[in-house]
């Protein structure tokens, strides 16, 4: 916990950006029927009748310093989606960083190793020596930032029903160019001697 929220007060470094890295789902779902418009003193309304058209993941990147956040909508969570989360990360998103500071939780599939499973050696090793991980403890994934950036896009776009990929993408899209331009981010004010107070009690105790 220490260490994650020690790199949260690290002064801001273009070298070496922190990214907070999380994923969520998100079911896809199409009206039957077609919605009753709005009208005065009446909102819109929608049949309880529903169509499932699957679920997709989002895996998303959030660089609170430099107000930036992406997500990726992939079919799977798995191992291979997550090494190329990884590769985009590297060689799309900061290509100029000399090391990454990456915040996550320790899901099954966000193990270093899994690079080696996924390319060749060379390349798993070139894309590791640019990131430096940073796990949140288990049950403390309320210490990833990611995990606020999730809240705020199921509240300002994903409230609603979706009917599919491509609809998601552009909504999910359009609301990450608002958010970046706006140049919202989090203000974390969380520190490690607010946890060694706070949450004394997770803390060994150490006896005389």
């Amino acid at each position: 916990m220490e260490d994650v929220l020690d790199v949260y007060h690290l002064p801001f470094d273009p070298d070496y950006p922190v990214v907070c890295f999380d994923e969520s789902s998100k079911q896809l779902v199409a009206e039957k029927r077609t919605p009753v418009p709005a009208e005065p003193g009446q909102l819109e309304r929608y049949d309880y009748e529903y169509q499932r058209n699957g679920v997709r993941n989002l895996f998303l990147f959030f660089s609170p310093l430099v107000s930036w956040r992406h997500i990726k909508v992939t079919e799977q969570r798995t191992h291979l989606d997550w090494a190329n989360c990884m590769k985009d990360l590297v060689d799309i998103h900061f290509p100029y960083a000399t090391r990454i500071r990456l915040i996550q939780d320790n899901l099954n599939t966000h193990n270093p190793s899994f690079l080696y499973q996924v390319f060749e050696p060379a390349e798993a090793k070139r894309i590791l020596q640019k990131l430096e991980f940073h796990f949140t403890p288990k049950h403390g994934s309320w210490l990833n930032m990611a995990e606020i950036e999730f809240s705020v896009l199921a509240r300002q776009c994903l409230d609603r029903h979706i009917a599919d990929e491509v609809s998601l993408v552009r909504e999910i899209g359009t609301w990450e160019d608002k958010r970046n331009h706006s140049q919202a981010t989090v203000n974390w004010q969380f520190t490690t001697q607010d946890a060694r107070i706070k949450l004394k009690k997770l803390y060994p105790s150490i006896e005389d």
